[in-house]
């Protein structure tokens, strides 16, 4: 039997999703604004036409969140970390990107 002994308690894989999910927010609502000052980002992102650039902002978001998650996943497995300064780091970039994909914000920036 395999029964584990060792019961310390690691928070680097929680820490490591909350991070990512955070990350791929912010570039979302980044790409958001950005694609209103940049028509060529803005036609980068129209991957569709029926959608138009938003498809290519969550597009990115997502892919990058794919990305980022295993990466900390993979160096903060069976780790303690500083969870308070993560957290906080992400509430930060989530209320940044969220905040980047108001109309009143990203129009401010239209050209």
């Amino acid at each position: 039997m395999n029964a584990r002994t060792d019961f310390t308690k690691t928070d680097g894989v929680a820490a490591a999703a909350v991070l990512a999910s955070a990350i791929g927010v912010f570039i979302t609502g980044s790409l958001t604004t950005l694609a209103e000052i940049s028509d060529s980002l803005k036609t980068a992102l129209e991957w569709s036409g029926a959608v138009g650039p938003l498809i290519g902002k969550t597009g990115v978001g997502v892919i990058a969140w794919l990305i980022i998650w295993p990466i900390f996943h993979a160096l903060w497995r069976g780790k303690v970390v500083n969870f308070s300064a993560i957290y906080i780091v992400s509430v930060i970039l989530i209320a940044l990107g969220w905040f980047l994909t108001f109309p009143p914000v990203f129009e401010a920036f239209s050209g």
